[in-house]
């Protein structure tokens, strides 16, 4: 089955779907979606409402494996159901769509110009979990916040460092060093975001592959030497605050990169649209994104 997921992954037409709203990101998540916090009172009904959310999107007719090659779920949602299965093997089982989990617990404070992941307690235990939920991937987030070298090194360094944990459970690393894209050195810190990837992966054995999740660059094709590298399985994009028609015009502007959004996916989307509404706002926005995915493919 992994061989088989590897391979749909590498090599079919898609994008990757974003739905790992963390716990701090799900309060603006469910806003967008036209539910306050005056709509629940505790975690458990937050919680409750954004799963409600996720399994509307993926059991909509819109949401195939036509154009949706994997979908990133937090960890919550992989422990919950979608229909009668846990959401990983609804998802691969129904819908032929591969199942990745965020693992990452948020960010430390800003230092040397970037934010690193927090620790990450009990992530082996959480590891062998997501395997046990077959879990094809995992996802970890980190922020650069200016073109600082010796940051910029710090945060690649740190997501190799855990995508080799990771490895270890047979689980393919998706890393996410993004690049905050409000900055006034965006450029520099691509130019030496690239470099430091680069550097690890040319080290990595030949047996592992991982994956790239980063910001939309100024230039296009900046990406492309780690598109093509050996040891990258798939390089995607996250929209990064960027609304989905800037999203996916950029997207489309670098050949080989697939999208893996979460607000410029689910924008325009409201629990009071009726199941007709839902349906053909969500197959717009995947049409819109599964056709920049695919444009100037390498």
């Amino acid at each position: 089955m992994r061989q088989q997921q590897s391979d749909h992954i590498a090599k079919a037409s898609g994008f990757i779907a974003a739905l790992d709203q963390s716990g701090g990101s799900t309060p603006k998540a469910l806003h967008l979606y036209g539910i306050n916090e005056a709509g629940y009172t505790t975690p458990a009904e937050m919680f409750d409402l954004i799963h409600a959310m996720r399994a509307r999107i993926v059991q909509s007719a819109a949401f195939t494996t036509n154009h949706i090659l994997g979908a990133i779920l937090f960890e919550e949602t992989m422990e919950r159901r979608i229909g009668s299965l846990p959401s990983a093997d609804y998802l691969w089982q129904n819908c032929n769509i591969v199942p990745f989990l965020k693992i990452d617990k948020g960010l430390l404070a800003n230092v040397d110009g970037v934010s690193m992941m927090a620790p990450i307690p009990a992530l082996d235990a959480l590891l062998e979990r997501a395997v046990a939920a077959n879990i094809f991937g995992t996802k970890m987030r980190s922020v650069i916040e200016s073109a600082s070298a010796s940051g910029i090194q710090a945060i690649v360094d740190q997501q190799f460092q855990l995508a080799q944990r990771i490895l270890k459970h047979g689980l393919t690393p998706m890393l996410e060093p993004e690049i905050n894209i409000k900055i006034a050195d965006k450029s520099a810190a691509e130019a030496l975001l690239l470099q430091a990837i680069q550097t690890q992966l040319d080290a990595l054995p030949e047996t592992q592959r991982v994956m790239l999740k980063l910001t939309l660059p100024q230039t296009s094709n900046h990406y492309a030497p780690l598109i093509a590298h050996p040891r990258v399985l798939r390089v995607v994009a996250l929209s990064g605050g960027y609304n989905r028609q800037t999203a996916t015009q950029m997207l489309g502007q670098n050949a080989g990169m697939i999208a893996s959004f979460s607000r410029a996916l689910t924008e325009g989307l409201s629990t009071r649209q009726s199941d007709a509404e839902f349906n053909k706002t969500l197959a717009q926005s995947i049409s819109e994104i599964y056709t920049a995915s695919i444009s100037k493919q390498a």
